[in-house]
């Protein structure tokens, strides 16, 4: 995509993104709600018109020709259209002659895709009875029944179990693997670090592109996991630049991440301005930033 910008009257929804993804790549779109991860999905699949820029999927402009996208991909929105009232199977069965799979075919597809989303058991159970990341499963079965070249996925774990949200990031890397294009949108930061490459967007603005380990050793700063007595006692006390050599203190977990210039040098004040709030250190121990540290780094300022 080169330019890719949705405007919406006065709001910019999407800025100017430009992006390269790699055919047979797992792409991760990431930042909170509000940041332009669906509108930019919307576009890429060929359902929403940008106001400016374009982007190739498959060789196809989206700008040009959107009804030529879609015959590249499978879109599976936040809010897939599944039918409650039909089964396992007869929901993919529909899907199978929404996209004129060929009916020798079938059987064969149908089996694989049970095999690695495990719905084989429930195929004659109701849609509207299965649990959220059955559904999520069944939903993801019915994009891939036609073997897109590109699937675009929108928050597809949103409101997910763990359980099953590891399931359906083993599909997509399965699918990676035979070569399929996977381009995904996800709020969770510990989920994109699956990706092969990532862009982190805030306000429709990219703020970083790279693979989710260069942008982690791009963290400027030494970062200490601290245990303390009280978590947002000791990060006030450090945050908003008042502790020298402090650059940020976030809670993270059941600890507090600070992260300093130089921790020989620095940490001492730190401390010190801890004690000086009422918090007791209880332990601390080096941490690696994870790709939330960087995201927060980035957009700090804004």
């Amino acid at each position: 995509m080169r330019g890719l910008t949705r405007r919406f009257r006065e709001l910019v929804a999407v800025d100017g993104l430009t992006v390269e993804v790699p055919r047979g790549s797992l792409f991760g779109l990431v930042g909170p709600d509000g940041a332009g991860k669906t509108t930019t999905l919307r576009m890429l699949a060929g359902v929403l018109p940008p106001t400016s820029g374009d982007a190739l999927v498959g060789g196809v402009s989206v700008a040009k020709d959107p009804e030529g996208v879609k015959l590249h991909i499978a879109y599976m929105a936040q809010r897939f259209g599944l039918y409650h009232d039909l089964t396992v199977r007869e929901n993919i069965e529909f899907y199978a002659d929404l996209y004129r799979v060929p009916k020798p075919e079938r059987p064969a597809r149908i089996e694989r895709l049970y095999r690695f989303s495990s719905l084989g058991p429930f195929e004659h159970r109701p849609a509207g009875q299965l649990s959220g990341g059955m559904k999520q499963k069944l939903s993801l079965c019915c994009a891939l029944v036609h073997h897109p070249e590109i699937l675009l996925l929108d928050e597809p774990t949103f409101g997910v179990d763990p359980i099953s949200r590891r399931d359906l990031w083993l599909i997509l890397h399965e699918m990676v693997a035979e070569g399929t294009t996977v381009f995904v949108t996800t709020a969770y930061m510990d989920e994109a670090e699956r990706c092969d490459q990532v862009a982190l967007l805030h306000r429709g603005r990219m703020v970083a592109l790279d693979t989710p380990q260069r942008l982690m050793q791009s963290y400027a700063g030494e970062m200490l996991a601290v245990r303390v007595s009280d978590r947002r006692r000791a990060a006030h006390a450090l945050g908003g630049g008042v502790v020298p050599g402090v650059r940020r203190a976030a809670m993270f977990g059941e600890t507090i991440h600070v992260t300093l210039a130089s921790r020989e040098r620095d940490w001492p004040a730190a401390a010190a301005a801890l004690a000086g709030a009422g918090v007791e250190v209880l332990a601390t121990a080096e941490a690696q930033p994870s790709l939330e540290d960087v995201f927060i780094d980035r957009v700090g300022g804004q």
